[in-house]
């Protein structure tokens, strides 16, 4: 049997995640409190026909602090029972939650007793701070909509079988922010930038003046391959240490040349040799 535990802050997309996961096939309950996990499981795990193979759960703050304090625990026992356990967590920025909470006009759980929303985000921050460092998979939702959370959802999870790794290659501008969500940041911005050339300024990474305008350096070609050489020797160890989820992302100056070029011929070359684990996001493009 396969669980799937969301969590993660109120408002960074924890309902549509759930959402996606049941239209994925997975049996959901959102909001169950961790104390009764291991009876969830054992129930769903001890149906005869075992109608579900798969179940997904929502865990958020309000269970309070010395429930989620024994998270490690509870895991322990789930994974006691053979099933196999995955952590997503969902977080966004502060100001982007706060904009979310005002154009929604929900109230966040933890705002009872007049607590400001800042101070109630801080807080939950802390109370799922245990849940956060055990995540498999954390996703920066602070510049996705629904649609686009829930089609990366679908894209990490559609090939990832439990013994093969998921892995994500991103480009993004720094001047946008660095995404919160990276098991490896590079930095592309040392090679030459198609921007400053007029005919190439509207156009981005994937079209094909501007894929000759970068071939036709040798540092890029150059910092390529030393980012390929280096990603092919580590994600065999992170796959050793099973690991089900490597976010790789590139940046530039804006994110719509340099970083989208060595995305894609990055993304590439490991789908050729690992198959339709590879996943593909353009930040900045999208």
């Amino acid at each position: 049997m396969r669980l799937i535990i969301i969590s993660g802050l109120s408002g960074s997309g924890k309902s549509v995640a759930l959402h996606t996961l049941e239209d994925a096939g997975y049996y959901c309950v959102d909001n169950l409190h961790p104390g009764l996990l291991a009876a969830f499981v054992t129930q769903l795990a001890g149906e005869r026909a075992r109608v579900y193979d798969k179940a997904a759960v929502g865990i958020d703050a309000r269970c309070g602090v010395e429930i989620l304090d024994h998270f490690d625990t509870t895991l322990q026992e789930i994974q006691a029972l053979g099933v196999a356990v995955q952590i997503i967590f969902l977080h966004a920025e502060t100001d982007i939650l706060l904009r979310r909470f005002s154009e929604t006009r929900r109230k966040h759980p933890l705002t009872r007793g007049g607590l400001p929303l800042v101070e109630a985000i801080a807080l939950e921050n802390r109370l799922l701070a245990n849940i956060a460092v055990r995540a498999d998979l954390r996703i920066d939702t602070t510049r996705l909509n629904v649609h686009q959370l829930s089609q990366l959802l679908r894209e990490r999870l559609q090939h990832n079988d439990l013994d093969r790794l998921s892995l994500l290659f991103q480009s993004f501008g720094f001047k946008h922010g660095t995404p919160l969500d990276s098991d490896f940041v590079f930095d592309v911005r040392c090679l030459p930038n198609p921007y400053w050339e007029p005919q190439l300024r509207s156009l981005t990474g994937k079209d094909q003046a501007v894929i000759a305008y970068l071939q036709n350096h040798p540092l890029v070609d150059t910092l390529y391959h030393s980012l390929q050489h280096f990603l092919q020797t580590w994600l065999a160890h992170f796959e050793q240490d099973r690991r089900s989820y490597v976010t790789v992302s590139i940046g530039c100056t804006g994110g719509q040349h340099r970083s989208v070029y060595i995305t894609e011929r990055l993304s590439a070359h490991f789908h050729t040799l690992r198959g339709g684990n590879v996943c593909t996001r353009h930040r900045e493009l999208s």
